[in-house]
């Protein structure tokens, strides 16, 4: 089955470093997947695996765990249900 992963990603944030990383996560684990990176709106670090949002930095301002992103991809080419992508722990966060 032909996976596609679409990545929208904040370039006002410049959140494209991510975005490679994850890329190359995913050509690692399934090298016939198309990934795609799509400067988008602000904020943002939007996984959509076959048209099914797995992770919204929108939605929990956090970054995906890249290695569970590449699972659901072989998971979606296997014809498997997708399940909701791990955050990784936010580290940036200064309280003044």
């Amino acid at each position: 089955m032909s996976v596609k992963v679409d990545v929208e990603y904040c370039g006002v944030c410049n959140f494209e470093k991510q975005c490679s990383d994850l890329a190359a996560t995913i050509n690692t684990t399934c090298p016939d997947a198309e990934v795609t990176c799509t400067k988008g709106r602000r904020g943002s670090f939007e996984v959509r695996i076959n048209d099914v949002l797995v992770h919204s930095k929108l939605a929990n301002m956090a970054f995906p765990v890249n290695e569970d992103v590449g699972n659901n991809v072989i998971k979606a080419k296997d014809g498997q249900p997708l399940t909701k992508v791990k955050e990784q722990p936010i580290t940036d966060c200064v309280i003044q």
